[in-house]
């Protein structure tokens, strides 16, 4: 087999040579680009952190209710919080929540638009297909090499991370829906004189809307998932006492830190479950 591995294939340095010449000749792009997200990320930062935790936790107590028209669940999010509060995580949750806010507003404004123009065009599926396959089937560890090489360390580079894997889900949900619209209902909207715009905003999105709450909903469970790996390159969140606890071998940090993040993401979801539905 020796005649095999000595015709390796260089697909490492083709890859580090693409790395290369991309941070040697887009370094203006990824600057502006982190500067771009920072800014964003900053901004959540300070909306979260600067009231007192009672007040931010009694507004979204107050947005959940809004959202579900059930004080069960609006209940059941404020506790979820002052539990948070009372484990000391409070500084921390911000920050998840606020890695996992970004990514929303990031993968929602480009996953939204991409499906809509792939449920429009059959062949640029196609050739998306592969390539989200590819986005999500990479361990997760690979992102963070080029993240780290273009961005450095901190939030960005754990942001970036988790919007390539997190991107096809909103894609893929927005173009089942889409795509999903029954043929009857596009041609009686054409029948009646609607142009390609009015059906796309009358009959199609309207239609899908489900589909892309869900990915809304998958999109930020996925972010989530995402906070401890995001620490190992320097993201702040509840990923950090994770990662000190497995570097101490700390069960009982470990078992806390996690703990608060399952809380979190069963708030989250349950925030989001009925008007999924709906």
């Amino acid at each position: 087999m020796d005649w095999l591995t000595d015709a390796k294939i260089p697909v490492g340095k083709w890859a580090a040579s693409v790395f290369d010449w991309l941070q040697t000749h887009g370094g203006w792009f990824f600057d502006g680009l982190a500067l771009g997200l920072e800014t964003m990320i900053d901004a959540i930062l300070w909306v979260l952190q600067s009231p007192p935790p009672l007040l931010v936790i009694a507004v979204m107590a107050g947005l959940t209710f809004w959202m579900q028209r059930s004080w069960k669940i609006a209940a059941f999010i404020a506790v979820g919080f002052l539990f948070i509060v009372n484990q000391g995580y409070w500084e921390e949750t911000t920050e998840s929540l606020t890695l996992v806010m970004t990514a929303c507003i990031v993968c929602m404004g480009l996953g939204v638009p991409i499906g809509i123009a792939a449920a429009h065009r059959p062949r640029l599926y196609a050739v998306l297909r592969p390539v989200l396959d590819l986005m999500q089937t990479l361990p997760t560890f690979v992102y963070l090499i080029p993240a780290i090489v273009f961005f450095g360390i901190g939030m960005v580079p754990g942001l970036i991370a988790t919007v390539v894997f997190v991107l096809p889900a909103p894609i893929r949900l927005t173009y089942l829906g889409v795509s999903a619209t029954p043929q009857p209902l596009l041609e009686a909207a054409r029948a009646f004189g609607a142009t390609n715009r009015q059906v796309l905003y009358k009959v199609e999105l309207p239609y899908a809307v489900p589909q892309i709450m869900t990915g809304l909903n998958q999109t930020i469970m996925l972010s989530l998932s995402m906070v401890v790996i995001a620490a190992l390159v320097g993201a702040d969140g509840l990923g950090v006492p994770v990662v000190r606890a497995l570097n101490q071998v700390n069960t009982a940090l470990g078992f806390e830190s996690g703990f608060v993040i399952v809380v979190l993401a069963i708030m989250l979801d349950r925030a989001l479950q009925r008007k999924i539905k709906s």
